[in-house]
């Protein structure tokens, strides 16, 4: 008897359902080179690895570089081990608009601060090319209706006792026209009973 789900997490790996649905939407059609900003073991990498893209990943833990290089090494032998660097989101290793898409999934409410938050979305922001794909997925306030610790800023502890940069939709929005991007779906956001709240925001580059 076979099994989906096995079948699926082989080609797909643990992918973001919400990366998986920019994915059947099409929005990766058309990408060669993806960078996966703050990518961890590599769990959004599975697919793309698989698929033939040309795939750069970075994460300021070593380990999880070389766990990514391993799984590339296995997956896409193809790819020089140089694709996959230890580095700072605010200062990303690669040229001005390299990549087709990036992805910063569960990677900005990491900023320390406001000031840090938009470097980290800059930098990322100047390695795509005009017409990319921006995927983010980020602790927010939407639709969180209990009350948040804040400490300074917009750093807070959410009520699964972690502490997060907690973003505002009226902050995505603001970022949203201030790099005259083009918001390929409305925010959405999932709230997880109350005890935190994540959104997705798809962004393309526009301009030349």
């Amino acid at each position: 008897m076979p099994r989906p789900s096995s079948e699926i997490q082989d080609q797909f790996g643990e992918i973001d359902i919400y990366l998986f649905d920019q994915l059947l939407k099409g929005r990766f059609d058309g990408c060669v080179r993806v960078l996966d900003a703050g990518c961890g073991g590599g769990r959004n990498l599975v697919y793309f690895l698989r698929s033939g893209f040309d795939v750069f990943a970075c994460d300021r833990d070593a380990a999880a570089v070389d766990a990514v290089r391993a799984l590339a090494g296995r997956l896409a032998p193809r790819l020089p081990p140089d694709h996959f660097q230890v580095a700072e989101i605010d200062a990303l290793p690669w040229p001005d608009g390299e990549m087709d898409a990036v992805l910063a999934s569960a990677v900005l409410h990491f900023a320390r601060d406001e000031a840090h938050f938009e470097r980290m979305l800059s930098d990322m922001w100047r390695v795509l090319r005009p017409g990319g794909i921006f995927f983010a997925r980020l602790a927010s306030d939407i639709g969180l209706e209990a009350p948040i610790e804040w400490r300074q800023g917009r750093r807070g502890r959410l009520p699964d006792g972690s502490e997060r940069f907690i973003a505002s939709e009226a902050m995505l929005l603001r970022a949203t026209r201030e790099l005259d991007a083009e918001l390929l779906d409305p925010l959405k956001t999932t709230n997880v009973q109350n005890q935190r709240a994540m959104t997705t925001w798809c962004l393309r580059k526009t301009g030349a």
